[in-house]
């Protein structure tokens, strides 16, 4: 049985630039079991998923308590390696985040993904105050002992449509790659980034191990590893594909009922 701190070590180093880690965002306990058993290397928890299975809406609108709740029962039906979306922290102040974190922790993670989108998705934190958050973070996992994976999302990609994408988006989200980093990053998230060109070039120049979340037939994860990214995660698909299929069983068994 590993330690903590071994399924942290481990989880750091599936995260290969050209093979990335393929994480398939589960919501409770029953989805990481059955994400287990077709062979997966570790967890990842996606929060609009988990909120939308407590019957709420994304956003830090789910008290924390429930996240820790729901995070201790994935945590324990599982060996593998868990990491947990935190959204922007469940906190205005760093020195939330650090205590929060902290918890995190005790409940079994060993990763978070936490992101520079203010709350209600209005605009970005300074990159500044976002640095005091992750900074925070980072002090709670050296606390424990735990070298915590600290995902730092940046929503600079989802602020604009994917057509629209350019370099100035690029440049901007290099330099907070870099600031987060000497913050204590151990990786850069981007969702909503879709052009291959952008994707490479950030993956070329970022100084941590870079995610992107599918969102659309392309890029596929082996496009996306030719690119250089080392982790790919589905965000909500695989809770609403689950919904979509639920509600088309109901649907054909109400039928047949009727």
């Amino acid at each position: 049985m590993q330690t903590l701190k071994e399924q942290a070590e481990l989880f750091h180093q599936l995260h290969i630039k050209g093979n990335p880690l393929v994480l398939i965002n589960v919501w409770d306990a029953g989805s990481t079991k059955a994400i287990e058993s077709i062979g997966a290397v570790a967890i990842a928890t996606g929060s609009w998923s988990v909120a939308a299975a407590h019957g709420e809406q994304d956003g830090e609108i789910m008290p924390f308590e429930w996240v820790l709740s729901n995070l201790a029962r994935i945590t324990s039906s599982t060996k593998l390696p868990v990491t947990i979306d935190i959204e922007g922290g469940h906190g205005r102040y760093a020195s939330e985040v650090k205590e929060n974190v902290l918890r995190i922790i005790e409940h079994g993670a060993v990763g978070i993904n936490i992101e520079d989108q203010l709350p209600g998705g209005t605009g970005l934190y300074a990159i500044e105050e976002f640095v005091l958050r992750l900074r925070a973070a980072r002090e709670a996992a050296e606390r424990m002992d735990i070298p915590l994976f600290i995902n730092a999302r940046t929503d600079i990609f989802l602020q604009t449509a994917p057509a629209q994408h350019n370099s100035s988006h690029l440049e901007e989200a290099l330099v907070r790659s870099y600031a987060y980093a000497e913050a204590g990053a151990s990786g850069l998230f981007v969702p909503g980034l879709q052009d291959p060109q952008l994707i490479q070039e950030l993956c070329e120049r970022s100084p941590i191990p870079v995610n992107v979340m599918v969102t659309s037939n392309e890029p596929t994860p082996a496009q996306l590893a030719m690119l250089g990214v080392a982790r790919v995660s589905y965000g909500p698909y695989p809770y609403q594909s689950a919904m979509e299929h639920l509600k088309e069983l109901g649907r054909s068994i109400l039928l047949e009922t009727s």
